[in-house]
């Protein structure tokens, strides 16, 4: 241990004293005059280390205290900043909730007194579906539950045919608005009661709108529907599989 050269500023304090005292319990041997000299250095250096590590301790506290300062600070900033983003982004309407506003404005002022109240109004049924539609002169638009018929049947060019068949029949494509409430069922068969309803609402616009009506097939009510489950069985006819043992 005295041979070698330490260097004292990578030890930790613990070890230095350590050190220290197996150096002044070696020296027990020798003269009283060397081992009362190593017992003062040695207090000596005790007490300037316990001075030393005080000091590093109450340095390092102040650091501390604005570290979590300053992020308790920024969590209570991020806590309150959050909820009024949110509150902004719920206080502002979608595009598609302003034009849903604005056609049932025209439809309430188009229709007033409701469907019930108009004069040329047709029903349309097909499966569990049901359309109740009011035509009245106007450009051509169609609103289906106070929204675009491209948008409400998802641009679906088979079911936007359905809706417009009766229409292109007689040649009103852009001589009727028309104004649809349906309920029920799914949008395929929404919108061949849709048809349907079309069909009949012009029949009280003329009666000589029947005979076209009725050879393109559109006064015929689809009474299809899908056949009920029976019991022993997976679906309406599907069976499982037999099994003779």
């Amino acid at each position: 241990m005295e041979g070698a050269s330490v260097n004292s500023s990578t030890l930790s304090p613990k070890t230095i004293v350590l050190l220290l005292y197996y150096k002044w319990s070696a020296l027990s041997y020798t003269n009283n005059e060397e081992q009362k000299a190593m017992a003062t250095s040695l207090s000596s250096l005790a007490s300037s280390l316990a001075s030393l590590s005080f000091s590093t301790q109450i340095s390092q506290k102040p650091h501390a205290s604005a570290l979590s300062f300053t992020s308790a600070k920024s969590l209570s900033l991020s806590k309150t900043s959050t909820p009024v983003i949110a509150a902004s982004a719920a206080a502002v309407p979608s595009p598609v909730d302003l034009e849903t506003a604005d056609l049932k404005q025209l439809v309430k002022s188009r229709l007033p007194g409701g469907f019930a109240a108009q004069t040329i109004i047709g029903t349309g049924r097909r499966k569990s579906a049901i359309a109740r539609v009011v035509l009245q002169e106007g450009s051509g638009k169609i609103i289906i539950n106070y929204r675009d018929a491209k948008e409400y049947l998802q641009g679906n060019p088979l079911w936007l045919q359905y809706v417009k068949t009766p229409l292109s029949t007689l040649g009103y494509e852009s001589s009727y608005d028309v104004f649809v409430k349906a309920q029920g069922g799914g949008l395929s068969g929404q919108a061949q009661a849709i048809s349907l309803g079309i069909a009949r609402a012009l029949l009280k616009v003329s009666e000589s709108h029947r005979t076209p009506l009725r050879q393109e097939g559109l006064l015929t009510r689809d009474a299809r529907v899908v056949e009920r489950k029976k019991v022993g069985l997976k679906k309406a006819r599907k069976a499982p599989q037999y099994s003779k043992r």
